[in-house]
């Protein structure tokens, strides 16, 4: 990464001369960032992603923070001698893995997170989906892949039911910055752990986010040679899913990135998180640090 003070004054006044448009464009609107992978446990990008939320904050916007954290349920896991399990990808969560994934998500994650915004400047609010009644949801039906006629038992794992967002409205409208933990609870006042992307999806939604950004370990989306594709349709999309170029892992995240697209989020970025400031870049610049899939 080039070192900023090696940068001839002319040229820095283009780099900020450049990110003007973008913070008068997107000044007053919401963004919201699903926050994971590298980003999330290299210590230098967990710098880097919490001055960019905060100066992303200063120059007007209203950036809403959905965190994972499954390397750190599983390494707590671990120190109880309790080995995870999965059923398609997803996490079986019974009663006592639904305790460690509250107090891993909840207490330490969030609690990093927000301390990390603080120290370089922000005001940061962590937040359950408990918090003022927001993610209300009920046990996820795991319908078997290969067989739908099947369906799997995952435990405390949850599908949302509702969103109600006045909470996090409340919070920005205040000058704090949410940090939202990917927890939902029941009719019976049961907890449900539930994919962050997906909460981070149906959140830009509720919120009518001008971006959803998602935060990843890879560089976007790529075609079938390699290349990055850095700008797409939900149609698009919908052809490479059927074509097989997009597959596994990728498909959950671009599921409800394209529902949250066809919702109304203007635009949504898959980012590569291992690009130090990559956030800040895909929003400021020209420059794409990702794939970008747009409304229409």
């Amino acid at each position: 990464m080039t070192d900023l003070q090696s940068i001839a004054p002319r040229d820095k006044a283009e780099i900020l001369a450049q990110a003007l448009p973008y913070i008068r464009k997107f000044h007053g609107k919401t963004m919201v960032i699903k926050y994971g992978g590298n980003a999330m446990t290299d210590p230098a990008l967990q710098q880097d992603f919490a001055e960019d939320v905060v100066l992303l904050k200063l120059v007007g916007m209203n950036p809403v923070v959905v965190h994972g954290g499954g390397p750190q349920i599983e390494q707590a896991l671990k120190r109880l001698g309790k080995k995870g399990e999965f059923i398609q990808g997803m996490r079986v969560t019974d009663a006592e893995t639904m305790e460690v994934v509250e107090w891993v998500l909840a207490g330490e994650v969030q609690q990093d997170i927000v301390g990390l915004i603080n120290q370089v400047g922000g005001k940061a609010v962590g937040l359950t989906g408990r918090d003022g009644g927001m993610i209300r949801a009920r046990k996820l039906r795991l319908l078997d892949n290969h067989d739908p006629a099947v369906e799997h038992d995952v435990g405390q794992v949850g599908d949302i039911v509702a969103i109600d967002p006045s909470v996090v409205k409340a919070l920005q409208d205040d000058a704090f910055i949410p940090v939202v933990s990917p927890i939902g609870f029941g009719e019976d006042n049961e907890s449900y752990n539930i994919n962050a992307d997906v909460v981070a999806s149906r959140l830009a939604t509720v919120l009518k986010a001008e971006k959803l950004l998602l935060l990843t370990n890879i560089p976007g989306v790529l075609d079938k040679s390699g290349e990055l594709l850095t700008e797409l349709t939900s149609q698009q999309v919908d052809a490479l899913i059927a074509d097989g170029t997009i597959s596994g892992g990728m498909l959950p995240k671009l599921a409800g990135a394209i529902d949250a697209a066809k919702a109304g989020v203007n635009a949504v970025h898959i980012v590569d998180g291992r690009v130090p400031h990559s956030m800040l870049l895909e929003i400021l610049t020209d420059q794409a640090y990702g794939t970008m899939i747009r409304s229409e």
